[in-house]
């Protein structure tokens, strides 16, 4: 069995465990591409992330594809990805893809506008959209403002920390006032490797269901 396969099943017991099976979302997945990030590209812990989050996907929506976006200085909405495209995708879509900006600093709120155009302008559904956005530390205060416009939108952000950085703006967010609901979260993981799919999802979706039951009761999803 496929190692994407073993990942589905493990992400299908999390989702009925959570009461999510029948959920239908459309998922997006935030790479940080900062300087900082390049030992992880080239262990293939990015790879990882993408075939692990994927199988996620993949339980959320008919077509499982996964639409992607890269960011350091600048951003690039990749190709979406389904399973046809995992093998080497971050080293096809990525690494050598000259188009793409790669190891510059981390500017997190250009990239969070560009998800909202998607979503809310250019491809506006009722079907809410769950943000997976992985980042190592050092994420930009003005993530703030992006959220906060956000709150009364189907839009829900899950930051992922990875290693040593400094996350203390992405620790502030469950404390965050003035938005209709709370619609983003945040976990760190030391090493993402070393932590199993099973615990990964359980954190991934632990505050969504939450979110997806006080969005339905202020008619922000229908």
């Amino acid at each position: 069995m496929s190692s994407i396969s073993l990942k589905k099943q493990t992400a299908k017991i999390v989702l009925e465990k959570k009461k999510l099976t029948g959920v239908t979302a459309r998922v997006g997945l935030v790479l940080d591409i900062s300087g900082s990030m390049r030992k992880l590209y080239k262990e293939g812990v990015v790879q990882e992330a993408v075939e692990r989050v994927l199988a996620v996907a993949s339980q959320f929506d008919d077509d499982g594809a996964m639409d992607v976006w890269i960011y350091d200085n600048e951003f690039s909405r990749l190709p979406a990805v389904t399973e046809n495209e995992l093998s080497g995708y971050i080293d096809k879509a990525v690494l050598t893809n000259d188009n793409v900006h790669k190891f510059g600093r981390n500017d997190e709120p250009q990239v969070m506008k560009d998800v909202m155009t998607k979503y809310l302008k250019e491809e506006p559904e009722d079907t809410p959209a769950f943000i997976v956005f992985l980042n190592d530390g050092g994420c930009k205060a003005g993530i703030k403002k992006f959220i906060m416009s956000s709150s009364d939108k189907p839009i829900f952000w899950q930051f992922i920390g990875i290693g040593n950085g400094n996350f203390d703006t992405l620790q502030k967010l469950d404390t965050m006032e003035g938005r209709v609901v709370d619609n983003a979260n945040f976990f760190h993981l030391q090493a993402m490797e070393a932590v199993s799919d099973e615990e990964l999802y359980d954190q991934l979706l632990d505050e969504f269901p939450m979110w997806l039951k006080e969005a339905k009761e202020k008619n922000i999803l229908s």
